[in-house]
């Protein structure tokens, strides 16, 4: 998240406290009374609707607000953002990740790993343009980056401050030209901790761990791998191609990597089936050579016809403006993609060194996103700031299996990975996810036995 609204797919902001009012909220307009085929004798609320952010150019931000199951008054408030560039985080987060409900034909089935177990989930299609979230003025689709992403978010921060009848409590979110949110954020009183699922925290590193994962996995020969770090990298080879320059020597390198690897392979899980995979249309940035496949036909799909139906619609109180259809991520965008090669890593290091706790975790399936340049980034940064090993590395269990890996420096900086899991990995392996969202909002360790 850190980085920017896309480049991190996974993205919570957790606040000190979060106040609702029930009396008001029971009587508010953007209450929902039933999303179409959802389970019935549900345990909390669900709220969504507008937030306008520019009066001017008429720019409104679609929420999708959920209670938690148990006692909301008391739990925190998370802020929950998907990638893409300009990806739904109600279509991929609440409805195939993290939310209480997944599509299922005409119905919606319960998530039992639901994240409002512990906390009350606030989703938001952001930037202006993606799902529901529009703007009457065309010209808003226009050359978006992370600094107008960032401040559309900033202005809704401020505007939940001041008259939200749902939700007392103000949120922000840094590194999309951080200026307008940093000095917010570094108050203690608004932002307590931030999470971040297989994030892009610096372009090179992250993109080149890629090469090392496919010849590890196997998805590459000898041969390629070598091709694959001595005469185009990967980094190089995204830079060329949103610059509309793509060498002679890097079409060749990636032209051999894709027919090893094989579109069969689903690469944000490399031991899923291709149509598990729910979030593959996330990878217009970070997989440009697979722009036009259409890999996922399962979950996908079904979100996709769920959110286009006009009960649904309806009953979210939603509605399309400029655009025929709700997609999984917006083709309406002009998004600046050249906003991927800067750096991150850095801000994720103000935030620390303003007290904010930070976990950086990693599904270790994802060969998009590896966890080894996660892993790296985040031991570089823990020098920098000087901060000692509190956690040794060590496995963490879930139930009766280890859940994965996990290391802490200076009891605020925690890298963690998640075994098992695809680069979205609260759809892949939502028990262990669970598990590590639980730990990491009551701030307590992951737990080291059984």
């Amino acid at each position: 998240m850190c980085s920017s609204s896309w480049k991190t797919m996974a993205v919570a902001l957790l606040l000190i406290e979060l106040w609702l009012t029930i009396e008001s909220s029971l009587a508010h307009p953007d209450k929902i009374v039933k999303l179409p085929g959802q389970p019935p004798r549900l345990s909390f609320q669900q709220f969504s609707g507008y937030v306008t952010v520019d009066y001017k150019k008429h720019k409104a931000l679609f929420y999708y607000f959920v209670e938690s199951e148990t006692d909301p008054a008391s739990k925190p408030l998370v802020l929950w953002l998907n990638g893409g560039p300009g990806c739904s985080s109600l279509g991929v987060g609440a409805f195939s990740e993290n939310g209480p409900f997944r599509p299922n034909g005409e119905f919606l089935v319960k998530n039992d790993y639901s994240w409002n177990r512990e906390a009350n989930m606030l989703y938001l299609e952001t930037p202006i343009g993606v799902g529901f979230s529009y703007s009457t003025n065309t010209s808003s689709y226009e050359a978006v980056d992370d600094e107008i992403t960032g401040t559309g978010i900033c202005i809704l921060q401020e505007k939940a401050m001041q008259d939200s009848d749902i939700f007392h409590a103000s949120f922000c979110i840094p590194g999309f030209g951080v200026t307008p949110c940093l000095q917010v954020l570094s108050s203690p009183n608004v932002f307590r901790s931030l999470q971040l699922g297989n994030p892009v925290l610096e372009f090179a590193t992250d993109f080149n761990s890629r090469a090392e994962y496919f010849w590890s996995h196997g998805l590459i020969s000898d041969s390629t791998y070598k091709m694959f770090t001595s005469v185009c990298n990967y980094s190089r080879y995204v830079s060329e191609y949103y610059r509309d320059s793509v060498s002679p020597s890097c079409s060749k390198v990636m032209s051999q990597v894709s027919r090893e690897t094989s579109k069969f392979v689903d690469k944000y899980d490399v031991t899923l089936d291709v149509c598990i995979s729910s979030v593959l249309s996330q990878s217009m940035a970070i997989n440009p050579q697979q722009v036009s496949e259409r890999l996922d036909v399962c979950v996908e799909d079904k979100i996709v016809n769920y959110l286009n139906r006009k009960d649904v619609q309806k009953a979210l109180h939603a509605r399309l403006v400029g655009v025929r259809r709700w997609t999984v991520c917006s083709n309406i965008l002009d998004y600046q993609l050249l906003n991927l090669e800067m750096p991150t890593i850095s801000i994720v290091g103000s935030l620390i060194k303003s007290g904010i706790p930070v976990l950086v975790y990693s599904g270790d399936q994802d060969s998009v996103i590896p966890l080894t340049g996660s892993r790296s980034l985040v031991s570089r940064l823990a020098k920098e700031l000087e901060l000692e090993t509190t956690v040794p590395y060590r496995v963490w269990f879930e139930g009766k299996q280890v859940g994965g890996w996990t290391q802490v420096y200076g009891n605020i900086l925690s890298f963690a990975t998640i075994r098992g899991a695809s680069h979205e990995a609260p759809f892949s392996q939502p028990e262990r996810s669970l598990m590590l969202f639980k730990s990491f909002l009551e701030g307590k360790p992951l737990p080291e036995v059984f």
